[in-house]
């Protein structure tokens, strides 16, 4: 059940750490975790091979549990760059995992050159599905439940850049490949989504400057504003 995880005790904060060339196997995924007002900026990771993965296996969390004395406010999580990820047979509950605060995004992330491969399997109730904000709570993928897309999900972030993804299905999964939500600035370029999706590939709430090239779904160039 291990991995490799930044938190969650994170008030003295993470700056310029980089990860590389490690292998995930029959465990939880790569977790980069802010819950308590510190900072998490300038990550690289690259080259990580995983199979048989438990939950998320991308997971980057900013909360404000605030449990450093004197916390306030939430923290930052910024300038992160993922790239080069393979995985294997991944839990259907969670798809990569990007999640900010209402009035605290996280920033300026990097996703590239990834390919997963997802057991599928989730339901047209399960797409229905509100994912809980969770502000206060513990940051672990499995506490927000079954989450409404099997493939990404991205909620209060700023500045996201994908390039290069493919995520694929074993089964058939009714709930969209994508979720943006209260998202700014966002960019996709090579793009492959293969579910055989009961509905829409995409699900865009509270979207802005949305710009795709070559995605499974979506016509190339600025996406309408999504209210």
């Amino acid at each position: 059940m291990g991995r490799i995880k930044l938190g969650t005790e994170s008030d003295g904060g993470y700056r310029n750490i980089a990860i590389t060339n490690c292998v995930f196997h029959h465990s939880r995924g790569l977790a980069l975790e802010q819950v308590d007002g510190g900072v998490l900026e300038d990550v690289v990771v690259s080259n990580l091979t995983m199979r048989e993965v438990l939950n998320a296996p991308l997971f980057l969390r900013l909360g404000a549990r605030l449990r450093a004395p004197g916390a306030k406010a939430a923290g930052v999580v910024r300038r992160i760059t993922i790239e080069g990820i393979n995985a294997f047979d991944v839990a259907r509950d969670h798809g990569i995992f990007i999640a900010g605060l209402p009035g605290h995004p996280i920033e300026d992330v990097v996703l590239s050159n990834i390919r997963i491969h997802f057991a599928g399997g989730g339901t047209a109730e399960d797409a229905q599905r509100t994912a809980p904000e969770m502000v206060s709570g513990y940051p672990e993928p499995h506490l927000f439940g079954v989450l409404p897309s099997w493939g990404l999900f991205a909620r209060h972030v700023s500045n996201l850049r994908v390039r290069g993804l493919e995520l694929l299905t074993r089964d058939a999964d009714a709930r969209p490949a994508v979720l943006l939500d209260d998202v700014d600035g966002a960019r996709f370029s090579s793009v492959e989504l293969n579910s055989r999706p009961a509905r829409s590939a995409w699900s865009l709430t509270n979207v802005r400057g949305l710009r795709v090239f070559d995605v499974t779904g979506l016509p190339d160039g600025d996406a309408p504003a999504k209210p």
